[in-house]
């Protein structure tokens, strides 16, 4: 079993596909190089995108599996990191129910790309897709040190 701590490096994979990228247009003449090297710089944040993307449906993959507990990816600037949340099954885990103080309301536009994810984690966790998301802020907000208790890095 892998175990993972700190950062990953996503720069270091786009830069890979990059030189990869440019390699093969450099088997080409003279202005297919350069146009290849063009194009790699040009899909740098696309690379990035994509790559978080394949992150965050791992992430999914991993949570269909899981008894108990899901595992997150959180992003520190650009340098994603998988975090294994235990559940906790305390109060504070279950989400607000309609009698609760929600009086406090917001629009909120998201990718859709962003939306289906997070509508199918509120399916598979059983909730709505505005309780994954009032969850999901919450959690964010506690203090590091009692997010360090229940996570464990992977």
């Amino acid at each position: 079993m892998m175990s993972y701590t700190g950062h990953m490096d996503i720069e270091r994979h786009v830069q890979a596909i990059q030189a990869d990228l440019a390699s093969a247009a450099a088997l080409g003449d003279e202005a297919a190089a350069l146009a290849g090297e063009r194009l790699a710089a040009a899909v740098a944040s696309s690379l990035q995108l994509r790559l978080l993307d394949v992150l965050t449906e791992a992430t999914l993959a991993f949570n269909a599996q899981l008894s108990s507990g899901h595992v997150e990816i959180r992003l520190a600037g650009r340098d994603p990191e998988f975090v294994l949340v235990e559940d906790r099954g305390g109060a504070g885990d279950t989400p607000p129910s309609p009698g609760d103080d929600l009086s406090a309301r917001i629009t909120l536009r998201l990718p859709e790309a962003l939306k289906t994810q997070i509508e199918a984690l509120a399916s598979n966790e059983g909730v709505s897709a505005n309780a994954w998301i009032v969850r999901a802020l919450s959690r964010s907000l506690e203090p590091r040190a009692v997010m360090a208790r229940a996570a464990n890095r992977l």
